[in-house]
């Protein structure tokens, strides 16, 4: 497009037909300076993926919670037709829903959200399925064999993911009882990471961190929750019910979670998305 002088110097050469070929020249030389001394375009940088995946639940008050958390609530506190704006306000606790667990959550001076590296939430993602031991039963584990399984089939975990067990566990949030899986004593149960497993995969595989579609890294019915000390003690960081894994391939995606950054937090809800 011209800039206003040059498409005024024509116009003045069209009227008077006197205007000289340095008129010219020097008009388009403003023209090019101007552009040239304008700001530069930013150029976006193309996300290479075939499909995005969304790994996160939607939130709820029906959604499950870990038993004696407080559900999900959001109460309207500003409408369209009273000052043309809606808001909400939104109550929860911090590990509800799809949510990031910080070191510090189980690690008394732990890293918390804030501080974690970003470039730690950008990472391959390796998902291990054990849904079928996880069908026969609930308190079923990913173990190392299953590492080793999975690594004989897929090749090393590569350095710096994010590893996620996949135990089919979502199929049961039709059903919130199915879910928690309460027993007499009201203690849930789940599948999840065994304890030497998160530890091999910290030690031997420098994993960025590691996610669960249950409410747990650890076995629900857990009492020393060994796979947290060994997952966020090590400064790793967890993604708790996650969505969907069934649909990403066992290796080959990026994951991208979207933590949350709230001084001093514990954890708090995500948006994680997988590039496949």
């Amino acid at each position: 497009m011209c800039s206003p002088r040059i498409v005024r110097v024509a116009h003045e050469s069209a009227e008077t037909s006197r205007i000289s070929r340095r008129a010219w020249l020097g008009a388009a030389g403003l023209g090019a300076l101007a552009a040239a001394s304008g700001p530069a375009v930013a150029q976006a940088i193309p996300v290479r993926a075939n499909a995005v995946i969304d790994l996160t639940h939607v939130l709820s008050a029906q959604l499950p919670v870990w038993p004696g958390n407080s559900p999900f609530t959001m109460v309207p506190v500003a409408w369209h037709d009273h000052g043309g704006f809606g808001q909400n306000a939104l109550v929860l606790w911090e590990h509800t829903g799809t949510h990031l667990d910080a070191p510090s959550h189980q690690v008394r001076g732990g890293a918390s959200v804030e501080q974690l590296a970003a470039d730690d939430l950008v990472a391959p993602l390796v998902v291990v399925d054990i849904s079928a031991k996880a069908a026969a039963d609930a308190d079923a584990e990913l173990t190392v064999s299953d590492i080793a399984r999975w690594e004989a089939v897929h090749g090393q975990i590569p350095d710096r993911a994010l590893v996620a067990m996949y135990s089919g566990w979502e199929r049961r949030l039709s059903d919130p009882g199915a879910f928690l899986a309460l027993d007499a004593e009201g203690r849930p149960h789940a599948p999840g990471f065994a304890a030497d497993a998160a530890e091999f995969l910290v030690t031997r595989r420098n994993i960025v961190g590691a996610g669960v579609d249950t409410l747990s890294l650890d076995p629900a019915a857990s009492r020393d929750f060994g796979a947290h000390t060994a997952f966020l003690g090590a400064g790793r960081y967890g993604v708790e019910m996650l969505a969907n894994l069934a649909q990403v391939p066992p290796t080959g995606a990026t994951v991208i979670v979207g933590a949350p950054k709230h001084v001093g937090g514990t954890g708090g809800p995500c948006r994680v998305l997988a590039l496949t």
